[in-house]
């Protein structure tokens, strides 16, 4: 571990490819095997797990756990108790032990980069969220959201687009209700 890095005393790093100025504060725990890119910020009770790759400039706030199998690209924005659930299976039968025997039990999750994903949102097993996508507080993530929109909601859905060409945000026409006559 080089020595630009701030750890909190009461952190846990056992990681030793961290990047230069990368910041992880009191009671996170970054473990062997997981790779954090250069000046990122991992806040308070955060945890990441062998096998999860975070790029450069990547903020993660309080409480957010970042588990094998999860990518996280350049400059994202995890805000505080971001959860990305794990699993697809093993895990609701009870069978601890299922889980270790050479079975994969990790549904890829892949954030490209300069997304932002509000507080408390919900990341399912193998979603993508695309580049410079944004997904509000709160929502439930079961599909991909792609790149330069905005999603919101549970389930999450894109309410926004942006249009490169008029440098504007557009909304996103919504289909007809089921049952409507529209």
């Amino acid at each position: 571990m080089a020595a630009e890095i701030f750890v909190h005393p009461q952190a846990l790093v056992e990681s030793v490819e961290i990047g230069a100025g990368t910041r992880v504060w009191a009671f996170a725990h970054v473990m062997a095997g997981a790779i954090v890119g250069a000046d990122c910020n991992i806040g308070d009770h955060a945890f990441v797990e062998s096998g999860a790759t975070i790029g450069d400039r990547v903020t993660i706030k309080n409480g957010v756990m970042v588990w094998n199998g999860v990518t996280i690209e350049d400059d994202v924005l995890f805000a505080a108790n971001v959860f990305i659930a794990d699993g697809t299976h093993g895990m609701a039968r009870g069978d601890v032990a299922y889980k270790y025997q050479g079975i994969e039990r990790v549904a890829p999750v892949h954030i490209e980069r300069g997304a932002w994903i509000g507080q408390n949102v919900m990341l399912m097993p193998g979603v993508r969220i695309g580049a410079f996508a944004v997904v509000g507080a709160n929502s439930v993530v079961r599909d991909d959201v792609p790149g330069s929109c905005v999603a919101v909601g549970t389930p999450a859905r894109v309410i926004r687009r942006w249009d490169a060409g008029t440098e504007r945000w557009l909304a996103v026409e919504q289909a007809p209700r089921p049952g409507s006559n529209a």
